[in-house]
């Protein structure tokens, strides 16, 4: 079968390799049709590592994606051969203290798709995976809305993790990429108050008013500060940071309101921040991480049921052969890309 596998920094190889086989009565085998290139496969293919998860080449990347079940073990009874489904690509133990207080995404055991040290990713023809990470979906998906389900988990339990009603708040989020608008398309379906987007790309910045945002300002043309001021005197209640970036989070500190919240979503190069403790502390601004999703699949199926518009993001689609243009696309924010998918055959 085609195999997408980084061979070195910047690098990727069309490579062939056995089709996986069921080795368990749960496994269900999965046609790969569509997979979303995403910023931490971004970070392998550009830095080979991501903090302590270091590439060993070769090594395929992937885990946003979509497949027609094609075979099943055994056990298998939630899915069928033919059913288009979404995959959930972290594979946890069931068993560890984690899993059992109800925290899956932080199992001690975890095994995630193309993540270096666990399990291959998707960028294949064929993968295997349990019966419990695989959701059948209806009419109202095709491949791509259903490999978008994953990013759009993210953005949902983002938003579960402010831990606030968000009724009439102000909100700032930082990025425009894929997660960052996944934030932004959950909030619209709440009633809160305006909604901040901090994005330098200008072609990032237009799909966020497109998709509902207030407004949609360039962090490094416009002092942050001063323009948020402007608008909102009293500051924002929550900001998410989806870009990963030092600036974002110091712009972030200084335009919360005493009492407000930074939720903590992009992943940083360099897997560090440096905060500004005597501000933090004089505002009393909590900090909430975001790792990954929990439980929160099904509500993205709901949201794209109901018909959130999840497919405005992509803006460029590859075939497995076009795959390192596709990562190099990405990787320099070529083009006006948003979301670039990887569509087989």
């Amino acid at each position: 079968m085609k195999t997408l596998v980084l061979t070195g920094i910047g690098k990727i190889g069309l490579i062939d390799r056995d089709k996986p086989l069921l080795t368990s009565p749960d496994d269900v085998l999965i046609r790969i049709k569509s997979v979303g290139v995403c910023g931490s496969d971004v970070h392998y293919f550009s830095k080979g590592k991501i903090g302590s998860q270091v590439v060993e080449f070769p090594f395929a990347v992937g885990h946003e994606c979509s497949g027609i079940v094609v075979e099943t073990g055994a056990s298998v009874t939630c899915v069928k051969p033919g059913d288009l489904v979404a995959v959930d690509p972290s594979i946890h133990c069931g068993t560890c203290d984690q899993c059992l207080a109800g925290r899956p995404h932080t199992c001690r055991n975890n095994r995630f798709l193309g993540c270096p040290g666990q399990i291959e990713g998707c960028l294949a023809e064929y993968i295997v995976m349990p019966e419990f990470t695989c959701f059948p979906l209806n009419e109202k998906f095709n491949p791509t809305s259903a490999a978008l389900i994953e990013p759009l988990t993210i953005g949902i339990y983002s938003v579960e993790m402010a831990k606030t009603d968000f009724q009439n708040q102000t909100i700032g989020i930082f990025g425009a990429g894929p997660i960052g608008l996944s934030v932004l398309m959950v909030l619209k379906t709440m009633a809160t108050g305006s909604v901040f987007c901090f994005e330098p790309l200008d072609f990032r910045r237009q799909k966020a008013i497109e998709l509902g945002a207030s407004y949609a300002i360039n962090p490094i043309e416009s002092n942050v500060i001063e323009t948020t001021i402007k608008i909102e005197p009293l500051l924002l209640d929550v900001v998410f940071e989806c870009s990963g970036e030092q600036k974002a989070v110091d712009d972030a500190t200084n335009i919360l309101k005493p009492g407000g919240k930074l939720v903590l979503v992009g992943i940083p190069p360099d897997a560090k921040y440096i905060f500004d403790m005597d501000l933090m502390r004089r505002k009393e601004i909590s900090i909430q991480n975001v790792r990954r999703q929990n439980h929160c699949v099904e509500k993205a199926i709901r949201l794209i049921e109901n018909g959130l518009p999840v497919e405005q993001m992509v803006t460029h689609r590859f075939a497995p052969e076009e795959t390192q243009q596709a990562f190099e696309m990405v990787s320099n924010y070529r083009d006006g890309v948003i979301k670039a998918m990887i569509d087989f055959s």
